[in-house]
């Protein structure tokens, strides 16, 4: 009998599959990796299974990619099985092939990159030779409700409907391999000149983005604060007081100076003058008030859910994603949320009204109960209407707008249900009839001292709220107190003159632009790098913007996981890599890759692709056309530095005291003048891999040393933390930088030579023996660990599997017998991040991991998993083998480096692989009791 074989992204969306056909095709036999009956096999994959293959493996012992082979541009693309899913891959390519399997439907996720896994799927499950020839289907779903699955299988969509949509999935992917790729390697190969290994990763869509940033943050840096005054002056008339605020009414902008502003003095002389010729003189009045309506804001997309996400709750966009996908797969109550329209299909006015008959009556949890009456009231009064600011075909593609299903939620997280809260009360606003004003305009105009002052106080009462009654807005209460939150102007009589009771003069200053958030930097890329709040400007950008609303919050985590970006609060700040990388790129006049514009016309031509509008040859010859050109500018320049903005150091030279300055790979001494009397001076502004913060490389001119610093990587490439010291070199007479693994400490222990201490403050007492302990060298140690008497052991490393423990965490733990919770540990094994406490275990003696308790469980923390006392600053980090730190019996530093460079990672690794701790978090390693692998 022959069979469909329907492929799922994910087992969940399998799963809901199955139940939603076994009332009408039977019930299904479940299996190891899929489900079956008569007439369906339901199957999935789990995100991505297959990859564009690299052009060859990467070589560790040469340490750095080289322009002899650039640019990569091959005739067709190979693929590579991703290795944590090769089983579910291979039991995929089993189905496939399976003689009773006549035809394949691709129910993956409805969009670019759900065509894109299944599609690769079937490429790999063949060959060039001989591709699957079986026919396929799409399975196109808005909503995961099993009616909505069934009424799916009943329109499914032809391959040649999808074909367009294939080209463009395809075409995405190649062209971000393609620049990813050459653009990596040639910008890597530029920056690795001088030796070392700095990984430069550049992107199609992330690198003009990471541009926005930078420019932000340069106009930042730039400005030049201005002092100025506003006069406030407060009035008496016969109902009471108000306030109003002087303006010129002459003013005019200046497009020369975007500073200047009618109510803005730049003098306080000025300032003084106007506030002493009005107080206490008399005012005449004239006013004009008209009514004023604000329609609601349309419906939800992607983008625009993340923005208000982020502005209200601090939400990543990564974050609003996941819980957009959670409440539409797991909970059924959202409809597909990676969607880029605003708008409902016209034939949907019937499907609005069930849904606000859900809200009317069903018992939602919690506060969501409040908005039953606003449903009520919308479906009582008539308000869902057809219209065409919610109605709109030529406004819908291949998905609607962000809107609730007719499912009731049930057992929503506090965070799921903030943001269905959000998308039902735009579901319902968008219906209510516009918010009514009464807005008003009142000048009062003293004259004095021969001239006219004005000043001009603006009120705004809401009369009718309209929609904003679904956000819990009330009309005016004419009754309020006179100065509260939407309270009326004191009325003024016709023909009454009021007094000018005082005139205070307020000093300010003005502000740089603000930094980007999460929810800015979302409208900056759909406008390409225009900010856009129009909402009618926003839809005719929408298609030339920077990524997708599907990929935005993806490139947004990549910039941070690469180090171009950090989030302080909710701000994003680029780090000084980023400026690197844009000083680069600006220097070798790589424009497709700073100017967010260009970017945005290639994601244009992918949605004319996805339309049929545009061929996919054409768009991958421009692709391979503007990689040559990006190889070709980085291999051809020939100068010896960049040009660029840089930075002249507070601190000044440490051999000579003359003025240090950046360049492009460098900081070096110009000299007390600058005009040939430099000492030689200089030291990378790229250690290791890793760009020195100007702020980082002022202490260390300052100090000798600064540190730990994470994010070091060593010649083969994996990253490591570290110290850095300013050493005196007497054979070339001057400082040079150096990475410090405690070495000089590590001599004087073993020499047995006392250690002053006297000019440290101490962090704590030892828990093994009440000492004083000290910092010293790459560990903290006790007092009597040290020296010529040796009484304790107790010492532990300031930086444990590349997590630096700053001096205050040890003082918790010396304290509290506790840290924070630390979150940048990296184990050796797998080379992930996970997040620890460091406590000290008196029973053992020692230094140890404390883990995170599982919510599900709720068990007590895991504990005394790990080993990380006694340890110092593992001298293999320069290779990227560091455990928790050499024990003091460890070999010297220098040695140990060299044993780990000559092994890759995995061999650095093996002895602690060989003792896994039994059922716990993590493995004790095995350099003695000393060090901790994980």
């Amino acid at each position: 009998m022959s069979k469909a074989l329907v492929i799922a992204e994910k087992p969940s969306v399998a799963q809901d599959i199955v139940r939603a056909l076994t009332p009408q095709s039977g019930k299904f036999d479940k299996h190891d990796e899929y489900f079956e009956n008569d007439q369906y096999i339901v199957s999935s994959a789990v995100g991505h299974l297959v990859e564009i293959k690299a052009p060859e493996e990467f070589d560790v012992k040469r340490g750095k990619w080289s322009f002899a082979h650039l640019p990569v541009i091959p005739p067709h693309f190979d693929l590579n099985p991703i290795d944590k899913s090769k089983g579910r891959l291979n039991a995929l390519v089993k189905l496939i092939k399976r003689k009773d399997v006549t035809s394949l439907i691709n129910a993956c996720d409805a969009g670019r990159e759900g065509e894109l896994i299944f599609r690769l799927i079937v490429q790999y499950a063949g060959s060039a030779k001989a591709p699957v020839n079986k026919p396929v289907s799409r399975l196109w779903l808005q909503s995961m409700t099993p009616q909505a699955i069934r009424d799916g299988f009943d329109a499914l969509r032809s391959d040649q409907q999808m074909l367009p949509l294939a080209d463009a999935a395809r075409c995405r992917s190649e062209a971000d391999w393609l620049v990813g790729i050459n653009g990596t390697r040639a910008m890597t190969a530029f920056n690795s000149r001088d030796g070392g290994f700095f990984l430069t990763t550049v992107g199609r869509v992330q690198t003009p983005t990471l541009s926005i940033v930078v420019e932000r943050e340069e106009k930042i840096r730039k400005h030049v604060y201005r002092d100025y005054w506003e006069i406030r002056g407060t009035f008496d008339a016969v109902a009471g007081q108000y306030e109003g605020k002087w303006f010129d009414p002459a003013w005019k902008k200046n497009e020369q100076d975007p500073e200047q502003r009618a109510d803005r003095v730049w003098t306080q002389q000025e300032a003084d003058a106007i506030a002493a010729a009005v107080r206490g003189q008399p005012a005449t009045v004239t006013e004009e008030s008209k009514p004023s309506t604000q329609a609601s804001p349309g419906l939800y997309d992607l983008t625009t859910l993340q923005r208000e996400a982020n502005s209200r709750f601090g939400f990543s966009a990564k974050t609003t994603l996941s819980l957009a996908q959670a409440l539409y797969e797991k909970h059924k109550v959202l409809t597909y949320p990676r969607t880029d329209s605003r708008y409902l299909p016209e034939d949907y006015l019937s499907v609005a009204k069930q849904t606000a008959q859900m809200i009317a009556t069903s018992d939602m949890p919690g506060p969501l109960r409040a908005l039953a009456p606003h449903a009520q009231t919308a479906l009582s009064n008539g308000y869902i209407k057809p219209t065409k600011k919610v109605f709109d075909n030529s406004k819908v593609s291949d998905h609607f707008a962000i809107i609730p299903t007719l499912q009731t939620p049930s057992s929503l997280t506090e965070a799921e249900a903030k943001l269905y809260d959000m998308v039902v009360k735009r579901f319902l606003a968008v219906f209510f009839p516009p918010a009514e004003f009464q807005v008003t305009t009142r000048i009062s105009t003293v004259k004095a001292a021969g001239k006219s002052f004005s000043f001009q106080t603006n009120g705004k009462v809401l009369v009718k709220p309209g929609w904003q009654a679904v956000y819990g807005k009330e009309a005016t209460d004419e009754n309020a107190e006179p100065g509260t939150s939407g309270a009326m102007l004191v009325p003024v009589a016709a023909g009454e003159l009021v007094r000018t009771e005082s005139a205070d003069v307020k000093a300010l200053q003005t502000k740089p632009p603000a930094r980007y958030t999460e929810a800015t930097l979302l409208s900056a890329m759909e406008g390409a790098g225009k900010l856009v709040d129009d909402d009618e400007l926003r839809e005719a950008m929408a298609e030339k913007g920077l990524g997708t609303p599907a990929t935005r919050a993806a490139i947004i985590e990549g910039l941070l996981a690469e180090k171009y970006m950090l989030r302080e609060g909710r701000e994003l700040i680029p780090t000084a890599k980023a400026f690197q990388l844009m000083t680069l790129l600006r220097g070798l006049g790589v424009e497709e890759l700073t100017k967010p514009e260009l970017t945005g016309n290639w994601e244009f031509q992918l949605s004319e692709m996805e339309k049929g509008r545009l061929k996919r040859e054409a768009f991958m010859a421009e692709i391979a056309a503007m990689t040559q050109r990006v190889v070709q500018k980085a291999k051809e320049y020939d100068r010896d530095t960049i040009p660029g903005d840089y930075a002249t150091l507070k601190t000044p030279c440490p051999k000579c005291g003359g003025v240090v300055k950046e360049n492009y790979r460098r900081f070096t001494c110009v000299g007390k003048t600058g005009h040939g009397d430099e000492c030689g001076f200089s030291i990378p502004k790229i250690p290791g891999g890793r760009s020195f913060e100007l702020p980082e490389v002022e202490t260390f001119l300052r100090e000798k040393k600064v540190g730990p610093l994470e994010g070091f990587r060593s010649k083969a490439g994996w990253p490591f933390t570290a110290e850095l010291a300013l050493v005196f070199d007497d054979e070339i007479n001057n400082w040079k930088l150096e990475f410090d693994f405690g070495e000089d400490a590590r001599k004087a222990e073993e020499s047995g030579e006392p250690v002053d201490f006297s000019a440290q403050t101490p962090l704590g007492h030892c828990p093994k023996c009440n000492g004083r302990v000290f910092d010293h060298g790459s560990n903290y140690v006790c007092e009597h660990a040290v020296g010529s008497h040796i009484a304790c052991d107790f010492k532990s490393g300031k930086i444990i599997l590349q997590q630096p423990i700053e001096a205050a965490q040890m003082s918790k733990l010396l304290e509290h017998g506790k840290t924070d919770l630390l979150e940048n540990f990296v184990s050796n094994k797998t080379r992930r991040k996970f997040k620890a406490y460091l406590t000290y275990d008196r029973k053992e003696g020692k230094v140890v991991f404390e883990f995170e308790p599982r919510a599900a469980k709720g068990a007590p923390a895991a504990r005394k998993s790990a080993t990380v006392g006694r340890a110092g600053a593992g001298a293999a980090a320069e290779d990227g083998a560091e455990g928790a730190g050499a024990s003091a019996a460890a070999k010297p530093a220098k040695t140990a480096a060299k044993t780990a460079a000559k092994a890759p990672a995995k061999a650095a690794s093996k002895t602690a692989a060989k003792a896994p701790a039994k059922k716990t978090v993590v493995r004790k390693a095995a350099a003695k009791k000393a060090t901790a692998s994980s």
